[in-house]
């Protein structure tokens, strides 16, 4: 199972998405493939970051994580995610014998399915033949496959003209992608249901976008730059000089 997502990024359980969105760029940019040739393992890292940002930049896979329903894969947890791992409305306190009678602490049994509960512990088993908690089978939700990334290579030009890119996924199929006004380097897309099959449906891919650069300008924010080259004459007396087009929509 990947590690804790917080942990990969290095940002505490709190953290803000712009944060989280901050953490990512940095490493995103210090650990990014091309930059580390022959660092075989920055590539791996590289892959553990985005996955995490994946994870906690979905606010509805970052809730269900923070409850306890998913890993950090994004798979379905059995048992409300573990002891102490956010189970049980966050709880920590796991099983305790010095509460009242030395039954379960940290929290109550109100509300919740025991059939359910114990019928996930034992797969559904003793349900199923009619046991105490149910007479319901009790299945767990099959996992879905593995998410798949790609790095597509945008010129800036496409990049401010928002122009439609191809993408071939692994299957040898195409699919053209509008990118999202302000894109820049290091945007993340996600294709639902466009990565590995897997027994729940298959995983998403995630494409990463990489903005080449122009040989005249420069991005900036949402501004453009350019070095524009003038005589001394020109710097003192003025004059007409000729500036190149900047990529428009």
């Amino acid at each position: 199972m990947a590690a804790d997502p917080y942990t990969t990024l290095g940002v505490s359980r709190g953290a803000s998405e712009k944060e989280i969105k901050s953490a990512y760029r940095k490493l995103a940019k210090e650990l990014h493939p091309d930059a580390n040739k022959d660092n075989p393992k920055a590539a791996e890292r590289f892959s553990e970051v985005t996955a995490a940002y994946d994870l906690l930049s979905d606010k509805d896979k970052r809730a269900r994580f923070d409850r306890g329903e998913i890993d950090a894969d994004g798979n379905p947890m059995g048992f409300g995610g573990g002891f102490g791992g956010g189970g049980f409305g966050g709880s920590q306190r796991g099983f305790g014998g010095g509460g009242p009678g030395g039954g379960f602490e940290g929290f109550s049994s109100e509300g919740i399915d025991l059939g359910d509960l114990f019928g996930d512990i034992f797969g559904g088993a003793r349900g199923a033949r009619g046991g105490p908690f149910g007479g319901g089978q009790q299945h767990r939700a099959a996992p879905r496959g593995a998410n798949v990334q790609y790095r597509l290579a945008v010129s800036l030009t496409d990049a401010a003209s928002l122009s439609p890119q191809r993408v071939t996924l692994g299957d040898g199929k195409t699919i053209d992608l509008k990118l999202p006004a302000g894109v820049e380097d290091g945007t993340q897309m996600r294709l639902s249901g466009k990565g590995e099959p897997g027994p729940g449906g298959p995983g998403d891919a995630l494409v990463i976008i990489q903005i080449q650069p122009h040989p005249f300008f420069e991005r900036d924010g949402d501004d453009l730059r350019v070095d524009l080259p003038v005589t001394l004459d020109e710097a003192l007396n003025g004059g007409k000089v000729r500036v190149p087009r900047p990529p428009a929509r």
